[in-house]
């Protein structure tokens, strides 16, 4: 068989190319791993609703596939409680004071995405990255949640500490859920420790717009980014 020298950088490029797309005999792999995570999120406010995700601890499960460094892909689910509060955020408030609403929705949060996974192997060790998109669902435990409405005193300004003659009702309003794209990046390590199974480090950011499970406030209508640092363990076919 001939074989032509490389003659130009372009050359050199392609070839470079071909060497990294086709798979090397004994390159693949295919893992099944499973991580635990905190979900941490930010408040967000608009349309006259601040929007407060309480911080939890949730669980993810990953089926990955590794062709070659450039090749590389993934399906995950992951649950974690999602706890929303909901307060009500007036615009102006006249000089005796205004209303204040609290709604605290019990919600749990469900995440399925596909991500794609490069990577590079380096002794026991797998530096990758990824980026992905998906389906956040966020679905309240109960079709019910409680509403508490405040007065302040008279005489005092909006957002003063409620004193003894301010005037508290407590209601029930209907939940609903929540479906909205997620879009996912992040980076982390796999080190190997037996032939097939290894520890799992990594970071996921999640970035979508804020959930409304509530039928009572409006929805803030705004972009929001929850931080997930994970530790697992996974297996290798």
């Amino acid at each position: 068989m001939r074989i032509f020298p490389l003659r130009s950088p372009a050359s050199f490029a392609i070839a470079a190319l071909v060497l990294v797309l086709v798979p090397l005999p004994g390159t693949a792999q295919t893992d099944l791993a499973g991580s635990v995570y905190g979900a941490f999120s930010g408040t967000t406010t608009g349309n006259g609703t601040q929007q407060s995700p309480a911080n939890q601890a949730g669980g993810l499960i990953e089926l990955r596939h590794i062709a070659n460094p450039v090749l590389g892909f993934e399906a995950t689910y992951s649950f974690n409680r999602a706890n929303q509060t909901y307060t009500s955020q007036p615009s102006a408030c006249p000089a005796f004071g205004c209303t204040i609403s609290t709604e605290s929705v019990s919600n749990n949060a469900h995440e399925i995405t596909g991500d794609w996974v490069p990577s590079v192997h380096i002794a026991n060790l797998l530096p990758f990255a990824l980026l992905g998109i998906g389906v956040l669902l966020d679905v309240p435990a109960s079709g019910q949640a409680t509403v508490t409405t405040t007065t302040p005193c008279t005489g005092l300004p909006c957002g003063c500490p409620v004193c003894a003659s301010s005037s508290t009702v407590t209601t029930t309003s209907p939940t609903q859920t929540s479906t909205k794209t997620v879009y996912v990046y992040g980076a982390g390590l796999d080190w190997g420790l037996l032939p097939h199974i290894g520890v799992r480090l990594q970071y996921r950011g999640n970035l979508y717009s804020a959930p409304n499970v509530t039928k009572v406030f409006s929805s803030t209508s705004t972009f929001t980014h929850t931080a997930e640092p994970m530790a697992g363990v996974y297996f290798r076919f």
